[in-house]
C-alpha cells in the first residue's frame, strides 16, 4: 500500500513533490483529466517523467482518473479553448474555481478505497487561490475523513517555498525538468513561451540560477520588447 498519493499534474512543482516523497515512502501518482486543453500534452510527459530515475523506486504505476468539467466551464472558457492569459498577467487570472475541491474529492475517494492516509499537492508560498490555503486544506481533510470514514490528511509540503526553492530541491534529487510541463498552451511537448505559466517557469529558473532546459516555441515577450 502507498504511504501517500500525489496529485501529479506534470508540472515541475508536483514532480518534485512526488520525487521527494518517494525518498521517504511509497507514492501513488494520480493524474486527473478534466477536459482542459493542455491535458493530452501533459499526460504524455507525465508517462515519460515516471520512467526517469527519481521515480523508479517507491513509485506505483500512474492512476488516471477522469473528472469532466465541461458542464461547469463552458466551451468558450480559456482553459478549454487553449487561449490562456498573457505573459505578465497576474496569477489570479488563471484561477479555475473549485479545481482543488474537485481534484481532492475524487482522489480522496480513491485513497479511502485503497487505504492510503495522505494526499500531497504542489501548492507553493504565495498561492493566491482560496482552495490552496492552510484553512481550506485542513477543512477538506476533515470533511473527507468524515464523509469517507477514513482518516485522510491533505498536505502541501512546499507551501512555504517559492518556485526557485523547488527548482533547487529538484536539481538536488535529479528531477528531469525537461520532462515537466507548466504551459497552458503547449504543442508537441513544447511550451508556448507566451502564457503566464511560462513566465512563472522562466522566472523560477532565473531566480534559482539554474539553466532552464525547457524548449519554448517563442521567446519571452520581455526579451522581444528589449526589456530582458
Amino acid at each position: 500500500m502507498a504511504d501517500v498519493a500525489v496529485l501529479l499534474s506534470g508540472g515541475l512543482d508536483s514532480a518534485v513533490v512526488a520525487a521527494h516523497a518517494a525518498r521517504a515512502g511509497v507514492v501513488l501518482p494520480i493524474y486527473v483529466s478534466s477536459g482542459l486543453s493542455w491535458e493530452r500534452e501533459e499526460v504524455a510527459l507525465v508517462e515519460r517523467l515516471l520512467q526517469s530515475a527519481p521515480f523508479r523506486s517507491n513509485v506505483d504505476p500512474l492512476v488516471r482518473l477522469a473528472l469532466d468539467v465541461s458542464d461547469i466551464y463552458p466551451d468558450a472558457h480559456w482553459a478549454r479553448q487553449g487561449s490562456p492569459p498573457a505573459y505578465d498577467t497576474p496569477d489570479e487570472d488563471v484561477y479555475l474555481p473549485g479545481r482543488n475541491v474537485l481534484l481532492l474529492s475524487k482522489a480522496g475517494v480513491l485513497c479511502a478505497l485503497r487505504g492510503i492516509p495522505r494526499i500531497a499537492i504542489g501548492s507553493l508560498a504565495g498561492n493566491p487561490f482560496p482552495d490552496a490555503t492552510p484553512g481550506f486544506l485542513a477543512s477538506m481533510s476533515q470533511t473527507l475523513s468524515l464523509g469517507l470514514a477514513h482518516p485522510l490528511t491533505i498536505e502541501a509540503p512546499f507551501s512555504s517555498m517559492h518556485k526557485d526553492d523547488v527548482i533547487a530541491l529538484g536539481v538536488s534529487i535529479g528531477v528531469p525538468f525537461e520532462l515537466t510541463l507548466s504551459c497552458m498552451n503547449p504543442a508537441e511537448g513544447r511550451h508556448c513561451g507566451l502564457c503566464s505559466k511560462c513566465r512563472e517557469r522562466r522566472d523560477g529558473f532565473a531566480a534559482a540560477r539554474v539553466a532552464d532546459p525547457t524548449e519554448y516555441l517563442a521567446e519571452s515577450p520581455r526579451k522581444m520588447a528589449g526589456s530582458g
